[in-house]
């Protein structure tokens, strides 16, 4: 691969994204793309950039995705899952007593597992919950891992990856060599098609916002924008969920820390009414909502 052809790869990738890669991500760029440009029929990258300038707009999406596809496995990290059973729910109920209603948004939900993990959680808190309308909305832009998503159905790896026993025992069927969630925790997840740095007003307000590991691998202003946007999706006194290397500390004064509960965060009340950090333009094409790790 050429240094223009990397730039040119950067550069659609920024615009189409918002995805910044450094100057050492060759590596990661050729063990993502060789494999498409060989199912193409292609004979490398460079190649299929040439391609791609020429108009190949169904490569330029393959591209894309293939480059925000993340890892991701059962109760990844364990302490947010720890915080949302243990803390965030109890304290939703006792709040939400007199609606008796409660609504969760993974977003960048890639294949599933964190919306489940959840799923599993609510499910085994038995009568806590009984006569609760408990809605879980998963987004992710690729098609590909929501129908995964979708089928509820994991590898003998993937099921061993975080996945208590017990859990599987009781939440999973084995189908050949293959796992898949009952259908009372499939139905428990909606999952949706969405680019996380567009317009996501529509999916309405939310007590929870799972939004993991996403944000790390983008500029500032795109941050911003998208902590911004948040926080008008997240209820007054509701939970937003950060990975273990975000913040939001210099990035918006919308949400502070919550106390006791790394990763967890809590719309600022005392600053709701002050002017947030402007963002900068996000440029256009089709932002994704996952990061390359």
């Amino acid at each position: 691969m050429t240094p223009q052809d990397y730039e040119y790869l950067c550069n659609v990738l920024k615009e189409r994204s918002g995805l910044m890669l450094s100057a050492d991500k060759q590596y990661l760029i050729e063990s993502r793309l060789l494999p498409l440009a060989r199912r193409a029929g292609l004979s490398g990258i460079g190649e299929l950039v040439l391609k791609m300038k020429a108009g190949a707009d169904a490569l330029v999406v393959d591209v894309v995705e293939a480059m925000t596809t993340n890892e991701t496995f059962f109760f990844r990290d364990k302490i947010p899952f720890d915080n949302f059973k243990d803390t965030v729910i109890p304290d939703l109920i006792k709040a939400r007593a007199g609606r008796r209603n409660l609504r969760i948004w993974c977003a960048a939900s890639s294949t599933g597992q964190e919306p489940y993990s959840l799923a599993m959680l609510l499910k085994g808190m038995g009568t806590a919950l009984a006569g609760w309308r408990v809605e879980i909305v998963a987004t992710d832009i690729s098609q590909e891992v929501l129908e995964k998503s979708k089928s509820g159905m994991y590898s003998q790896f993937e099921v061993q990856r975080g996945l208590p026993i017990q859990m599987l025992v009781k939440y999973f069927d084995q189908v050949g060599e293959f796992w898949q969630l009952k259908p009372e925790v499939r139905s428990m997840v909606q999952f949706r098609e969405l680019n996380l740095l567009k317009d996501f007003s529509h999916l309405g307000k939310f007590d929870v916002i799972f939004c993991r590991n996403v944000l790390i691998y983008f500029d500032q202003a795109t941050k911003i924008d998208v902590f911004n946007r948040l926080l008008k999706s997240n209820e007054s006194d509701g939970y937003l969920f950060l990975g273990a290397a975000e913040t939001v500390v210099g990035l918006t004064n919308g949400y502070r820390p919550c106390q006791q509960r790394r990763g967890v965060y809590v719309p600022n009340l005392a600053n709701a009414t002050s002017p947030l950090p402007p963002a900068q333009a996000v440029s256009g094409g089709k932002p994704v909502t996952r990061a390359v790790h």
